[in-house]
């Protein structure tokens, strides 16, 4: 079931609700320049075995409306929030991916983790995206020839072996966005940091992340795990920056054992 929630006038954010009756939900947040359908492989499974999985684009990406303006972690974490409202939303799990694992960071610390009985982080961008040099790269392609940009994230997104019709499919899937904000977000990840969120979460959380991940090396999410209490790290030894895919029996295998 999908449908839009309204943020702010004029800008609705898309909503898949996967299994309403689910006895347990789980919220995914995607990375960027993506949108909730990088997370097929777990949609595909999940709600067959009882569970109720929410994907929601971010403003600018994939079906959701695309403002010129909101691309900052206050304003995405209020997103959410709203979605979380909306939805009467509570103890579930917050699964975020990449850029979507930093705006659950912030939606965490923003809100003190309302309604949030569980966090997953998956190769989260942070406590800080991209570096200067790779934003300002990022940044040049996005405006002057996106597809390319695009091509070139799915180069360095997978250690495993995708096929061309994959490569195909994802790079749609980041050309849904638009090209304003699939900028502003590249210049999020380069000057904020979100070091002061990471002591204001309290609840039980899991990192994964890809040991040969090229877009966000695997010593962040060692960080991360030395700074939010009780969580826990498990190395993906085979995967990039996709573990929910390149491993994806064994990522929602532990999605599992984790929510219970």
């Amino acid at each position: 079931m999908g449908y839009f929630v309204n943020v702010e006038p004029d800008v609705s954010i898309y909503v898949e609700d996967i299994n309403p009756g689910g006895s347990k939900t789980i919220v995914f947040i995607h990375g960027w320049p993506l949108s909730h359908e990088q997370f097929e492989y777990q949609f595909d499974v999940l709600p067959a075995m009882g569970y109720r999985c929410i994907g929601i684009d971010w403003r600018g990406f994939g079906k959701s409306d695309k403002p010129m303006s909101g691309y900052n972690y206050d304003r995405l974490a209020d997103d959410i929030r709203t979605v979380v409202g909306a939805l009467q939303l509570k103890n579930f799990t917050l699964v975020g991916h990449s850029t979507g694992g930093a705006i659950a960071i912030h939606y965490m610390a923003r809100y003190n983790g309302y309604g949030v009985s569980k966090l997953v982080l998956i190769d989260a961008a942070a406590p800080i995206g991209f570096t200067k040099e790779t934003a300002n790269k990022l940044l040049t392609e996005a405006l002057n020839d996106r597809p390319k940009m695009m091509r070139g994230v799915i180069d360095t997104f997978f250690f495993q072996y995708i096929t061309v019709p994959f490569s195909d499919w994802f790079f749609q899937l980041g050309l849904q966005a638009a090209g304003w904000s699939t900028a502003a977000i590249i210049i999020l990840l380069r000057d904020v940091r979100l070091d002061d969120d990471l002591q204001k979460i309290f609840v039980p959380t899991l990192i994964i992340h890809g040991i040969h991940d090229k877009v966000i090396p695997f010593a962040q999410a060692q960080e991360l795990n030395q700074k939010i209490r009780n969580s826990q790290l498990v190395p993906f030894q085979y995967s990039g920056h996709g573990p929910f895919w390149e491993e994806r029996d064994k990522f929602n295998q532990l999605l599992i054992q984790f929510i219970g």
